[in-house]
Parts: C-alpha cells; sequence; structure tokens
C-alpha cells in the first residue's frame, strides 16, 4: 500500500499568513504551527503536512536574491524528506519569485508550488483558503507514484500556471495573475483539470542541482517617448553592471536616433548584456521585423522572445549567477532551460 504524499508548506511572508485583530484591525503573522486548527478542512486532504516558516517573515515588496537562496535551500534539504512542496509568498513579487526559483532548481522533479491571497487567512471573505487547499492538493497529485507536476508553478484563483510565465495584474481582485504567452497548466472547478501535454517534461534522471549563485548587477529598462540621452547613458555606465533587460515597444522596437544606436552599441561592446523585451502584456519580441528593430538585432541585442519582464531579469540574474560564458550568453539565454521560451 503506498504511503501518502509528504507536503512541506514553507512560508515566507505575505497576506496568506496574517491574521487581523479584530480589535484594531491590525494584521500579524500568524503560528503556522496552528494551521490545522485555523483551516480544518485541510484534515481532508489526503497528505500529511508539515509547515516552516522564515524566522522573520517578510513582505514580498522586501524580497531579493539572498531570500531566493533560502527558499531554494529550504527545498534542497527537504526534497528528499517530502513530495512536493507549497511557498507561501506575497503576491506583489511572486512572479519573479517563481521565475527565479525554476532556474536555480534544475532537474527538478518533484512541484514547487508557489500560492497567496489577496485578503488574509482570518478575513471573512479570504481568498487564501481555497488557494492554499487547492495549492497543496496539485502538490499531492500522483501517476503511477510519481508527481504528475515535476516543475516551479504558481497557482491562484482555481488557476495553474507555469511559474515563470506569470505576472501579477491586479491588486484589485482574486484572479491577481495571468499568463500571457502560455496557457494554464491546470483548473480547479468542480473537478482538478490537468493539461498533461502543457507541463514540462522531465527528459534526464540527472539528480536535483541547485544554485546558490545570483548576480544582481541587472537593471530593468523600460522604453518611453522622450527618454533622454543623459538618462540612458548614465544607466549603462553604472559601475559594476553587467545586464539590462530592455523594455521596448510592440514587437522588440525602439528608437533609431543616433544616440540611442551609439549607446547601446558602446555599452555591448564593453561587455554589457542587453536583452529586448516587450512591454506589452502578451506577445513576442521579433527583431528585424520593422526597421526600428533591425539595428538592435545587428548591434548583438538579445532576444527575448516571449518572456516575461519577471522571466528575464531572473534568468539574467542566475546565467551571470552561473558565469556563463560571455560569448555564450546569448545563445544561452534565447534557449528555453525551463519552458521560460514558446
Amino acid at each position: 500500500m503506498q504511503s501518502k504524499p509528504t507536503i512541506l508548506l514553507v512560508y515566507t511572508g505575505g497576506t496568506i499568513g496574517m491574521v487581523k485583530n479584530h480589535e484594531t484591525g491590525a494584521l500579524k503573522v500568524f503560528d503556522f504551527k496552528k494551521l490545522l486548527q485555523r483551516i480544518p478542512e485541510l484534515k481532508l486532504l489526503d497528505c500529511d503536512i508539515e509547515t516552516i516558516s522564515f524566522e522573520n517573515p517578510i513582505d514580498s515588496s522586501n524580497m531579493d536574491a539572498s531570500k531566493w537562496v533560502k527558499i531554494a535551500t529550504i527545498v534542497e534539504e527537504n526534497y528528499d524528506k517530502f513530495d512536493g512542496f507549497v511557498i507561501l509568498h506575497g503576491s506583489d513579487t511572486m512572479s519573479y519569485s517563481a521565475s527565479a526559483l525554476s532556474f536555480m532548481l534544475e532537474n527538478l522533479k518533484k512541484p514547487v508550488v508557489f500560492t497567496g491571497s489577496q485578503l488574509p487567512i482570518g478575513d471573512l471573505r479570504t481568498d487564501a483558503k481555497e488557494n492554499l487547499i487547492t495549492a497543496i492538493q496539485i502538490a499531492s497529485l500522483r501517476h503511477k507514484h510519481l508527481p504528475v507536476i515535476q516543475e516551479v508553478c504558481l497557482y491562484f484563483e482555481y488557476k495553474l500556471y507555469r511559474g515563470n510565465r506569470t505576472t501579477k495584474i491586479s491588486a484589485e481582485h482574486f484572479n491577481a495573475f495571468t499568463s500571457p504567452n502560455y496557457p494554464a497548466l491546470a483548473e480547479s472547478g468542480v473537478h482538478l483539470k490537468v493539461s498533461n501535454d502543457l507541463l514540462w517534461p522531465v527528459a534526464n534522471d540527472s539528480d536535483l542541482k541547485v544554485s546558490h549563485e545570483m548576480d544582481s548587477n541587472v537593471v530593468i529598462v523600460k522604453m518611453f517617448p522622450g527618454i533622454s540621452e543623459a538618462v540612458l547613458s548614465a544607466i549603462v555606465n553604472i559601475p559594476g553592471l553587467k545586464g539590462m533587460v530592455l523594455e521596448t515597444y510592440g514587437s522588440g522596437n525602439a528608437p533609431s536616433e543616433d544616440w540611442f544606436i551609439n549607446i547601446l552599441q558602446k555599452a555591448i561592446a564593453n561587455g554589457l548584456h542587453v536583452v529586448n523585451v516587450t512591454q506589452c502584456s502578451g506577445g513576442s519580441v521579433n527583431m528585424g521585423h520593422y526597421e526600428t528593430s533591425t539595428m538592435l538585432k545587428k548591434l548583438g541585442v538579445i532576444s527575448g522572445e516571449d518572456i516575461t519582464t519577471e522571466a528575464a531579469i531572473t534568468k539574467m540574474m542566475y546565467l551571470l549567477g552561473q558565469e556563463v560564458a560571455h560569448e555564450e550568453f546569448k545563445t544561452v539565454f534565447e534557449t528555453s532551460l525551463r519552458g521560460e521560451l514558446s
């Protein structure tokens, strides 16, 4: 007889772990050891749940590369003891964290499901219970004794997405996330429907490899009409800067003025990695499709294709942390490592 799946619940911080003091209205972190008391429905799940919490839970606005390493290390240290992991996280930077972890956890063969909520767990109208219960259920799914999900995902408001394909779109609605260029991996309704053909395939028998190095010497620059030569020049000349994600217009278009091209040309010649992503909510970069992007292609700007900004910046941090050879960086970036590119 097969034993129940074991799930490790990791609380990093965020609204989902808060309870409201009904007298003062203030929010405070509740003791996750008392989780079953707060959500007795968890007892109905066919799995065993253990919890671990950041010693000092953080607002997700304070998330950074060192905290990603901390989450990745928790997964690494508990990888053999648990069948799946659910990461409770504030929604504001969840897409960045899910993207980062997808790159940091190489050869992952177990589910790592990020979730959170828009309202605290103790709120009468909270979305926390459904998100948490279903995320745990998804992490527990088995087929022929193997996990159904073997990648980093994000579950929110009835939909499971590939983590590195997501972006937060609303601070007001329960359906706070979308995956603009890749369909949902699963949908929760009366039944939990998993689209197996969309899941990331595990192609090798290699052991989990966890990266502990993320290089934060990167920047995101969003193009806008009127961006000045002085501003862009100051940015690319930041001491120690190694990479820049350039959010361009439409399918990868940017100004074709001489000063703009000259700044980029000089920066790339000096070793700066520049990735072109679209600032549109969906779609792909197609450099060379219009004259305004042809020059970027000639300069050696890296095509982000249909990657999200969140995945682009974290992939850049990961590859820089891996010390990928400069001449190979463009090729590696333009290759889908964890399903982040179509």
